[in-house]
Formats: structure tokens, sequence, C-alpha cells
């Protein structure tokens, strides 16, 4: 079993500081298409960081300030591992449209795969680099998280030098549909432009 985190706290400075997650497309905002596609995974969904009204989508929802403001994903990263009721945190930026219930699960999946040590996060690589806003985290990496913290060494990218890391490639996440769209999400205007007229 997983827990599901959506953090949904940062500044957004290329939307105009606008809460992204609350943007709606087909009648749902972001943040509500999030938890429904986490429900499917597990009982225990955590929303890291919210600023305003929150969905009722999921009676396991549990809605959690970050225990550092102010340290983006990384802190919001720290607050999940820390409230999480299991050992793998399936982790989600609320500003991805298309990310999917079966990409999700088979994430938090190889976590602990079989007859093999379990890794510390699992995390999709494509030629962009990595993806850590749509990644697999287990709980032993909370030393690592809460070292980077102190340290002031924010980037999430950073932390994955410090962990035992399964990379998915991009020939893995084909399976699930075209990488490009899964791991997109909404940085400006122009992309929730876009969103609209594709409608998901």
């Amino acid at each position: 079993m997983v827990t599901g985190a959506v953090l949904v706290g940062g500044q957004a400075a290329r939307f105009g500081g606008q809460d992204k997650s609350a943007l709606v497309v087909g009648g749902r905002s972001l943040l509500h298409r999030l938890i429904e596609r986490l429900g499917d995974l597990t009982d225990d969904i955590l929303v890291i960081g919210r600023r305003s009204a929150t969905p009722t989508v999921a009676a396991s929802l549990r809605v959690v300030k970050d225990r550092a403001p102010g340290c983006g994903p990384l802190g919001g990263l720290d607050t999940a591992l820390a409230h999480a009721r299991y050992d793998t945190v399936v982790l989600v930026a609320c500003d991805m449209p298309y990310v999917t219930s079966p990409l999700l699960a088979h994430l938090g999946a190889l976590i602990h795969p079989p007859g093999e040590t379990a890794m510390d996060a699992v995390v999709p690589r494509t030629q962009r680099g990595y993806h850590p806003l749509c990644a697999a985290y287990r709980r032993a990496c909370h030393d690592a998280v809460i070292g980077r913290l102190a340290a002031g060494q924010l980037r999430m990218r950073g932390l994955l030098e410090d962990l035992r890391v399964r990379d998915v490639s991009r020939d893995e996440l084909m399976e699930f549909g075209d990488p490009d769209r899964l791991l997109t999400n909404v940085n400006t205007a122009q992309d929730y432009d876009a969103l609209l007229r594709h409608r998901l």
C-alpha cells in the first residue's frame, strides 16, 4: 500500500501567483482530478500546502501544511514523508493534468522489487532529465531530505544524488502513454489555454 501526496504550495510565479491546483477543466479542478487518480491507488491521500478550499472527493483525504514553509517541493516531500501512513509515498505536483492512475501505481510498485533490495526513490527519466515531482519515495530517504533542508540545498534533483534511485526510462513510460504528455505540467497561462483546447 502507498500514501498519495499532491503538492499544491508552489508560488506559481510564471502563472501570476494563481493557485494552479484550482484551475478548472471540464467542470473539475486539476486538484480534484489528481485526488481521484490517487484514490484508485490508496486510502491515504495528503494535500500538502493547501491555501484554499479542497474538494471533498475522498474520505481519506488529509490537508497538511508544510513543516518547512518556503522550501519548495523538497519541503513538501518532507511533510509527506512525516505524515504518510505507509512506507511508500507517491508524490505528484498539482499542475500535472495528464498523469494517470496506472503510471502512479507502477511507480509505487517499483519501490519494492520482488527479490531485490528496496529502492529509496523511483523517478521517471526522459531526455529532459529526472521528473522528481511525479515519483515514488520511501520513508528511508527522509533523513536525506531533512539533511538537505538543514543545509539549504533545496533542489529535488540534488536530493536524488543521495538516494538509491530506480530510473523509469522513456521506453518504460511508453507503456502508459506518450511520456511528454504524461509528464506535462501547467506552468503558464499559455499552457492552460492549450489544456482547455485539448479538453484533456
